[in-house]
Formats: structure tokens, C-alpha cells, sequence
């Protein structure tokens, strides 16, 4: 329920504007952009059915969403066969988790090089 009520509230709401949402403490003490910054107004625009705005605040999490989901089916399987476990030891493994490590570390520096 809190997450159906969270997904309106983001839905009818626009971070940019609405002053409601909370602002990132990395970006306002440092002024610099988190890997999670914009991820916020990202969201309101998928909600909205603006993939392409979307992508403008937050490329990541737009094109890690479909993994995010995936993880979290994996999540609420109770009884998964030898081969979903296997698949998921691959997707989410160690070896994944610093695939993703270096990815997320190399989106931060760019986003902060190269501002849009």
C-alpha cells in the first residue's frame, strides 16, 4: 500500500516544482550530482510515460530499472529451481555487484565532468 501511495504521489507531483520532495544532501553540501540525483524527477516522468525526460534526469536508473525489477522478482520467489538460482548467482553474484560497482562509479565522475 505504501508503495501504490508512493507512486501517486510521484505520479501527480513533479519534484522539480512541488516542494515536498526531499533534496539530495550529497548535492547540497558538495555541489556536485550523486549517482541517485534526478532519480526523483526520473521517476514522476516514467510515471508520467516520458521516457525520454526521464532519461535526462537519471540515464541509470532508467536503463538499470529493468535489472532493479528483475532483482525484485527474483526476490519474491519462495521456492526457486536450481536454474532461476542460477541465473540470479550470475546476474547478482559478486562478480555482478562489482561489474555494477564500476559502472555506477563511472556514470558519478561522467555526470560530473560532462554536466547535460
Amino acid at each position: 500500500m505504501v508503495l501504490i501511495g508512493l507512486g501517486v504521489v510521484y505520479k501527480t507531483f513533479n519534484p522539480e516544482v512541488a516542494g515536498i520532495f526531499p533534496r539530495c544532501p550529497f548535492n547540497k553540501y558538495t555541489g556536485l550530482q550523486c549517482p541517485g540525483c534526478g532519480s526523483q524527477r526520473a521517476v514522476h516522468h516514467l510515471l508520467n510515460l516520458d521516457v525520454a525526460s526521464a532519461f535526462r534526469m537519471n540515464a541509470l536508473l532508467v536503463i538499470f530499472l529493468p535489472y532493479i525489477l528483475l532483482g525484485m522478482a527474483y526476490d519474491m520467489l519462495s521456492k526457486p529451481g536450481p536454474r532461476v538460482l542460477r541465473w540470479r548467482n550470475i546476474l547478482f553474484g559478486q562478480k555482478a555487484i562489482l561489474i555494477i560497482l564500476v559502472i555506477i562509479t563511472i556514470y558519478t565522475i561522467g555526470r560530473n565532468i560532462f554536466p547535460a
